[in-house]
């Protein structure tokens, strides 16, 4: 039967079954880690989102025969288009059969949608901002996903280019064993920068002193020290306050570094996570009634992976070797809490501040993603 394309209403109970096919799409799959289910209904409901306060966003699903067999997101971000000067409708959420008709309907639905919203390109996958999911996986399909990123069918890159979308810029990550000991560069690295800048790291004793000491200054960084990246879009005081209710509550305080001036202000600063993937496959992506069970290893046990999530240095500071002074002490602390590797968050292949954090570490770059661009 031929393919129809509906849009989806933003409510709770159709964006389960939005998200839902988004896992059912990859049953028995070893190496996709499913999201949180209500985590995605929560980020794409307008009054869940804080985004939404200048974002725009419209879901398609294609059915078969009943059968749901694709989906997808267009989104607007007004806040980006302002300052790129560009007309850009993001899309992400987005999921498909290896089907010409199925990909077809999707995307012109989608575009259909941006074209009426005054949009005069598409650039995808992206989400509302960058603490979302962005990046189509290109290379890396044997490699088990993290939390924080996409992961897709090999089929996907080929349907894309079939449509006629090009290269608009890619990521890279890195798997890394944990070092023994400390880069001996780095350990001099960090001495000089302690020294010559005043800087020093900020002991935190809690996750309530993380929240109310620094959790302003760490969302203020991140936008000072992404501003110019591909795509940012600035956080707002209500995404900030929302992300600090979200996450900041949940991060063990020996997975981050905080870096500090002589006056207490954040400087600089490295999150990461336990690896949760594991977790989530266990759980499909639900924690009730039954699958909290499995989030309490990586929360209050231990596993062999850390996800490095964000390193953030204020742009007055980078380059400068502050990096050094987050391995000192971070390395130390992965070994404390036995993890055997490392795997880097996506990063832009073009940002070589970034890039060149790693040159004095054992590395191997195992994945890729990209972001494909075309003219409405």
């Amino acid at each position: 039967m031929s393919v129809t394309i509906e849009p989806i209403e933003a409510t709770k109970s159709s964006l389960k079954k939005f998200v839902q096919f988004g896992i059912d799409h990859y049953r028995g799959n070893e190496f996709f880690v499913p999201p949180l289910l209500m985590d995605d209904v929560n980020t794409l409901l307008p009054d869940k989102n804080p985004a939404f306060d200048f974002c725009r966003a419209q879901s398609f699903m294609a059915y078969r025969d009943g059968k749901p067999v694709g989906r997808i997101t267009g989104i607007i971000n007004d806040v980006v288009n302002q300052r790129t000067g560009r007309k850009v409708l993001r899309f992400g959420f987005v999921e498909f059969i290896d089907d010409d008709e199925v990909v077809d309907g999707l995307f012109d639905a989608v575009s259909a949608w941006g074209r009426k919203e005054g949009m005069t390109e598409i650039v995808g996958p992206l989400g509302f901002t960058d603490l979302d999911y962005e990046g189509l996986l290109i290379d890396g399909f044997d490699q088990v996903g993290t939390m924080a990123t996409i992961y897709n069918y090999p089929y996907y890159s080929r349907q894309l280019e079939r449509r006629g979308m090009e290269k608009d810029i890619d990521w890279v990550e890195y798997l890394m064993p944990i070092p023994d000991s400390i880069p001996d560069k780095h350990q001099r690295i960090a001495e000089i920068v302690k020294k010559k800048f005043h800087l020093s790291v900020s002991k935190v004793k809690s996750r309530k002193e993380l929240k109310e000491r620094y959790g302003y200054q760490l969302f203020d960084l991140i936008n000072r020290a992404y501003d110019q990246l591909y795509g940012y879009s600035p956080l707002t005081p209500r995404q900030i306050d929302h992300y600090i209710k979200l996450y900041l509550g949940l991060i063990k305080l020996d997975n981050i570094c905080v870096i500090v001036d002589e006056n207490d202000r954040l400087v600089g600063c490295g999150i990461s996570v336990p690896s949760f993937s594991q977790a989530l496959q266990k759980s499909r992506g639900r924690l009730f009634p039954f699958g909290w069970r499995h989030f309490l290893k990586p929360m209050f046990g231990r596993v062999d992976t850390v996800d490095l999530l964000l390193v953030a240095i204020d742009p007055e500071y980078q380059g400068k070797g502050v990096n050094a002074l987050l391995f000192t002490e971070l390395i130390p602390a992965f070994q404390r809490l036995g993890y055997k590797q490392a795997e880097s968050n996506p990063e832009l292949e073009s940002n070589e501040n970034v890039q060149k954090q790693w040159e004095y570490f054992e590395r191997r770059q195992h994945k890729r993603r990209r972001s494909y661009r075309a003219e409405l």
